[in-house]
């Protein structure tokens, strides 16, 4: 049951998918294709569709409008039992009354396998996930975390082309998430076949998949490798959504010399040389707090803005710094504790550097090449996505 043995395909192809509930729409016409063996994570807030997609490909649910492709074929309309997945949900579902090894055998009751074929599979299975010594236990035995295990290893022995997973690490505390996450993405590699993933946390999305799909309301802001979308976000909404962000409101002019957007936030201008460099008129422009420098206040040239820091977090491996610019509009940052002495204490004045090269310039759906000037916001702000 590793990659070289394990089955082949686990193509997924979702063709202009929608569903309804009623009225309501929950998914609206959704394209998006996951090639075999890829570890693909759906990623939005609770309502976004991220689940009834899921609950689609598994076949719990059946499309309103598309088409579910698996290795090429068309299963929008087959049972679950009839399609090659197999899903592990947040609650798990293990039968309290049957051991370890018998949960994980369950399936091949359906399978017409013989004893000794059952055997040797649950051994397999058990191996695969380390939970061969707890064979013989009851799940009310057993961890949290080993019965996340337990469900995985019930799930693979049907050797499935694409394994859907609902959230399984929901339920467990933050240390065991962060550890299973790793366990769980070296797990995929070794088997070798498609994970479809569904969260909604952004560092388990970051953590583990090869790419991800951002949903938001029904549809898919964005498809791309955890760096391309936290580093290139297409859309406001990905740039607010997944990680921390810097997210101000600003005015286009033109470019520099160098191709560089120039920008206005309030009375200062800056220079941004990612994103939508050719737009003008209302625009967002969003930077990370890693990427934010703070710097002596006497400090003065490109890309810098007055400030005072409002707050200071110590967090162990870096201080979360919040920096209030002349207009009131707050900036996060994030400073490494590399063990030097901070001065940046609260109250104190700084001067804010956002280096052109981590200033991406949004579209909003307002900007037009030929806004005029009257068209200017009046006020200038900035979200952060914050727990500080």
């Amino acid at each position: 049951m590793n990659a070289e043995e394990g089955p082949a395909g686990g193509h997924v192809q979702l063709v202009d998918l929608a569903k309804r509930f009623g009225a309501f729409e929950a998914v609206r016409g959704i394209d998006l294709e996951i090639p075999p063996g890829e570890f693909f994570s759906l990623l939005g807030p609770s309502g976004c569709g991220k689940t009834t997609t899921l609950r689609m490909i598994a076949g719990f649910e059946r499309p309103s409008e598309g088409h579910i492709l698996l290795d090429g074929k068309d299963v929008s309309d087959t049972p679950p039992n009839r399609r090659n997945v197999n899903t592990v949900f947040q609650s798990y579902a293990l039968f309290s009354h049957l051991t370890v090894a018998e949960n994980v055998a369950f399936g091949l009751r359906f399978a017409k396998a013989s004893r000794e074929e059952t055997r040797s599979r649950v051994g397999e299975a058990l191996a695969l996930v380390r939970m061969q010594e707890f064979r013989d236990r009851k799940p009310h035995q057993l961890s949290g975390g080993q019965q996340q295990r337990v469900a995985l290893a019930r799930a693979l022995i049907l050797n499935p082309s694409v394994l859907l997973l609902d959230e399984p690490l929901g339920a467990l505390d933050a240390k065991l998430r962060k550890a299973l996450q790793i366990e769980l993405k070296a797990l995929q590699e070794q088997v070798g076949i498609t994970f479809v993933y569904v969260t909604h946390d952004q560092e388990e999305a970051l953590t583990m998949a090869d790419r991800l799909a951002v949903m938001n309301e029904g549809r898919i802001e964005q498809v791309g490798s955890p760096r391309e979308v936290y580093e290139e976000p297409a859309t406001a909404y990905v740039a607010d959504f997944l990680g921390v962000s810097n997210l101000l409101d600003a005015y286009a002019t033109g470019t520099d010399s160098e191709g560089r957007c120039r920008v206005r936030v309030g009375d200062s201008e800056l220079l941004a040389s990612c994103g939508h460099t050719s737009a003008r008129g209302s625009v967002k422009v969003v930077v990370r707090p890693e990427r934010v420098r703070v710097e002596a206040p006497q400090k003065t040239g490109e890309n810098r803005l007055p400030g005072r820091i409002e707050r200071v977090v110590y967090a162990g491996a870096i201080s979360q710094l919040v920096v209030t610019l002349d207009r009131g509009t707050p900036i996060r940052c994030m400073l490494a504790n590399d063990g030097a002495a901070s001065s940046f204490d609260r109250g104190a004045p700084v001067s804010v550097c956002l280096p052109s090269e981590a200033l991406r310039v949004l579209r909003t759906e307002h900007t037009g090449a030929n806004e005029e000037e009257s068209g200017e916001p009046s006020i200038t702000s900035a979200r952060t996505n914050s727990v500080v």
